[in-house]
């Protein structure tokens, strides 16, 4: 057959049932992604005689003789197409992984379509964005701005890697390939407990193309965890690589090893494997019952009680909490849940790992390549020096990838073989097996004077970690400053983490903060209506200032600098803009409109250890070189730093080099979570920059003979008093000395600040579908001095779009014996175009007293305020509390009705 793609022609057969994804990309045309293979999310879409087509359902013999056009093939570097010169200057991307496929969809549209994307933009879909700067993309609306010599801070300046990523020559982590490269996939179990008693792998290795089937007796006996902290002992090491026992159902059972997929994939349906099936729990109240089924024996210390399938508890009073409830004038209670929700990243968990002078490389989808390597020389026994981690650009993460799930097999198979291995998650792997974020029941109790002082906040939260703890205890922590948020003088907080049959829980976006701040903001809007207050004016009275104690879990000392009342600000802020755009008209007869509003504080740091450090040179080429180990997957670090440094330095973003996210290139890094990735490394970018700078300065004082006082960085240059000296001259005469100049500064997460949000939403609800309309969103956010003022709208847009789903439409559902029923974006749905409104984003005006440069991380913040304001605005247009996310047209639906029976007397 032959097949013109990008003008070149190529004579190739195509495997049988090959898809035309896959073929293009064994010919090296890596721009086209693989984000479902089911023709969901429009990652891998190319053009076949100019028309778009999701590749990954197309055959590629129907490309026989037909042109195909790659993103790869309409323009590169330099000689950009107009759409992706729009998606460049929009800027219309975050991760980028859904970019080229946004542009290639895009770039056929005529007039009409334009003013009709929700329907054009179908098939396209986005994690990352919130979709309004995609859709001024589109339109040809630009965002970005060039910096002047030393003022990049303030400036919406463009990505490093903007025109790579919109060309798809910016490559991610499964972007290439590797002579020899072998390739791993994995059985999973179909039962949610069970004992394995046999392994055949007979048939298996029959399988032409087979190399290996490793099971549970083939891999090193060492516990582990796979979630990501600088300190290990936050988290339980209750994992194997493989196990004998499976506790959930999607549990690895067996890898196997091939020259293709399609043999991999062959040898996984041949293995036979006998299991005993064990009786399983997936309910965490069951699960602590007496008599539950069992999990893990006391194999950590860290599990407090396996006996109850409890991990972690805490138990925290401060004041009597009996008192305050005595002192009320108005109690409110009640129960709320938020279910498993996935990350669903374009990009799946993959690794690619080969071995390379005795030493073994880890190419790798995650967030801290840094901890990946600490842990597999754990698992394998190797010296750090014998081991290289790196990532390429990543596609998306959310705290997905602060976890190890796809490096330690990959890494076993070429330990045990010598040759490169490649592990990429399918989608549905994704769902079944990868760690979504944590079910969490939270039963509020509140109580009021008449004028609505809080008197007494009690919280009980019961979190499901799943079969596994990964970030079991630190998400329960976290959840404490839903409590912090309001002053009270007797609070109490109980919170389990129990142990149960299902998929095991982890990090996303919020981390353990915004299962509490729905239960706790939806609680404080119904007493405000218990209280006959407005919600705004309820939070008003009882929210921390500057000068309260941060009082969540205890009243001892710590980390956290609390100067500014960044909170009250969001709250004015959003009650303003709620006050100028009220009187929308509804969209018609049957439908019920509502306003309802949420706040949330989050620290600007983990409280375990975050470490990272950076390092600064400047080259012979007169470049400056910066690495830092943060890796960037679409929160837009490496801008920002890119910006610190220029900033320092004197010059412009387009002088900065920068290396990131490779532990043989630069120093160590524990991740890019917890808004640290500006906040700890940012600061450590900003030390290295100083000490390179100011070397620069006393070389150039000594130079000329003027007092480093009167010496400033110009650019290319630095003037000393009335003379300029240019960098060459300095540099060749530091060279001549021996001098380079070059510096590496380590920054901690401590001390610590919080950021603030404040969410409002006005809805629209059919009495009838319990279809949800979104009139008009706004969130204000205290980000403190902004680095760059279009990444940190983008930021917050994401975050909204982002909670959006996970309040109406995401919903990750098993069947009553633990196995995901909607394991794809066809029926677990995250948002398109289509249900995403414009958000107003208002900054306040503040300064951080601990950020680099006064600046605040808020990526990971700005998704908690979304679901309790619309679960309130919800209450506030059809006078029905929903306890339960997520708030879909059925559960709506059914609530109505029941309502409006017992309301008329029609049920008993």
């Amino acid at each position: 057959m032959t097949y013109l793609v990008n003008g070149r022609s190529f004579d190739e057969e195509p495997e049988p049932g090959q898809c035309l994804r896959t073929f293009l990309r064994a010919l090296g045309h890596y721009g086209v992604k693989k984000g479902c293979d089911a023709g969901d999310c429009g990652a891998c879409t190319v053009w076949l005689d100019g028309e778009p087509v999701h590749s990954c359902i197309t055959p590629a013999f129907r490309a026989d003789g037909r042109e195909v056009t790659t993103i790869e093939g309409i323009g590169s570097p330099g000689h950009l197409h107009p759409v992706q010169r729009q998606f460049r200057d929009a800027p219309g991307f975050q991760c980028g992984f859904c970019t080229a496929g946004m542009i290639m969809t895009s770039a056929t549209f005529t007039e009409a379509q334009k003013a009709d994307l929700p329907r054009a933009l179908k098939g396209n879909l986005c994690r990352c964005t919130g979709y309004r700067g995609i859709e001024d993309a589109v339109k040809g609306v630009a965002g970005v701005a060039e910096a002047a010599p030393g003022k990049a801070v303030g400036t919406s300046v463009n990505a490093p890697a903007a025109e790579d990523v919109v060309t798809g020559r910016a490559e991610f982590t499964m972007d290439t390939h590797i002579d020899g490269m072998l390739y791993l996939k994995v059985l999973h179990s179909p039962h949610a407990h069970a004992r394995i008693v046999s392994i055949d792998k007979t048939d298996a290795l029959a399988v032409p193309g087979v190399h290996r089937v490793y099971t549970w007796e083939d891999v090193p006996r060492r516990r582990f965890t796979t979630a990501i902290h600088t300190d290990h002992l936050v988290d339980p090491d209750d994992t194997h690589i493989l196990d004998r026992t499976v506790r959930f159902a999607g549990q690895r059972v067996v890898a196997v090893l091939a020259d293709s997929v399609r043999a991999a994939e062959e040898g996984c349906r041949r293995v036979a494997v006998e299991y005993e099936v064990l009786p399983a729990v997936f309910d965490p109240e069951e699960a602590m019952a007496d008599g539950a089924p069992q999990l893990h024996e006391a194999v950590d210390p860290f599990v407090l009680d396996p006996v109850h399938n409890t991990l972690v508890e805490i138990h925290s009073q401060i004041g009597d909490i009996d008192a305050g409830f005595a002192e009320a004038d108005v109690i409110h209670e009640g129960t709320y849940f938020s279910p498993r929700v996935q990350h669903a990243h374009l990009e799946t968990h993959g690794s690619i790992a080969w071995m390379e002078n005795g030493r073994l490389n880890v190419r790798t989808s995650s967030q801290s390549p840094s901890i990946a390597k600490v842990k597999l020389a754990h698992l394998f026994a190797l010296r750090p020096d014998r081991l290289r981690v790196f990532c390429a650009r990543v596609g998306g993460g959310f705290g997905g990838k602060q976890e190890v799930i796809s490096e330690d097999l990959a890494a076993l198979a070429t330990l045990d073989t010598g040759r490169p291995v490649s592990f990429e998650y399918t989608r549905e792997e994704e769902f079944t097996t990868a760690s979504p974020r944590h079910p969490m029941t939270l039963t509020v109790k509140l109580g009021a004077k008449a004028d609505g002082t809080l008197t007494a906040f009690q919280v009980r939260n019961v979190s499901n970690t799943g079969a596994y703890g990964n970030h079991a205890g630190e998400t329960l922590y976290a959840g404490g400053a839903a409590v912090m948020i309001y002053r009270c003088p007797h609070k109490k907080y109980d919170a389990f983490s129990v142990y149960t049959n299902t998929v095991p829980s982890g990090a996303l976006r919020g981390y353990g903060m915004t299962q509490p701040a729905f239960a706790v903001e939806s609680a404080m809007d119904e007493l405000a209506r218990a209280l006959h207050m407005d919600p705004l004016a309820l939070r008003r009275r009882n929210i921390v200032r500057p000068g309260d104690p941060l009082l969540a879990l205890h009243e001892g000392p710590d980390d956290v600098v609390f100067t500014e009342d960044g909170l009250g600000k969001c709250l004015d802020l959003v009650g303003e803009a709620m006050a100028r755009t009220a009187g929308e008209p509804s969209p018609g007869p049957g439908w019920l409109v509502g306003s309802g509003v949420a706040s949330s504080l989050h620290e600007t740091a983990p409280p375990t250890e975050h470490l990272s450090e950076a390092w600064v040179t400047l080259g012979d080429d007169l470049m400056y070189e910066l690495a830092v180990g943060t890796v960037e997957f679409g929160e837009g670090t490496s801008t920002a730093h890119v910006q610190i440094a220029a900033n320092q330095l004197g010059t412009t973003p387009s002088r900065i080099r920068l290396v990131q996210s490779d532990t043989d290139r630069t120093g160590f890094d524990t991740g890019a979570f917890a808004s640290a990735g500006l906040f700890v490394a940012g600061n450590a970018v900003l030390r290295a920059a100083n000490a390179v700078r100011d070397r620069i300065l006393e070389s150039a004082a000594a130079y000329t003979g003027t007092h480093v006082v009167m010496c400033s960085m110009d650019d290319d240059g630095v003037l000393c008093g009335d003379r300029r000296v240019s960098l060459a001259e300095l540099v060749a005469a530091a060279r001549a000395r021996g001098i380079r100049f070059t510096a590496a500064r380590k920054a901690y997460g401590s001390p610590r600040s919080v950021t603030s949000n404040a969410q409002g939403f006005r809805i629209a609800v059919h009495r009838v579908t319990g279809e949800i309309r979104i009139l008009y969103s706004v969130q204000a956010t205290d980000a403190a001095v902004i680095i760059n003022p279009a990444q940190v709208r983008g930021q917050v847009e994401g975050g909204v779009a982002q909670g959006i789903g996970f309040a109406l439409t995401e919903n990750h559902q098993v069947d009553a014996d633990g196995v995901m029923v909607n394991p794809n974006f066809r029926n677990y749905r995250i948002p398109a175009y289509a249900d995403i409104p414009r958000t107003e984003v208002l900054l306040v005006d503040s300064a951080d007293s601990v950020g680099p440069l006064r600046s605040k991380g808020i990526a990971e913040c700005c998704i908690n305020p979304v679901a309790p304001a619309l679960a309130n605005a919800l209450h506030d247009a059809t006078g029905v509390r929903y306890r339960a996310l997520p708030l879909t047209p059925e559960r709506i639906y059914r609530q109505l009705s029941e309502s409006a029976a017992v309301t008329t007397g029609l049920s008993t």
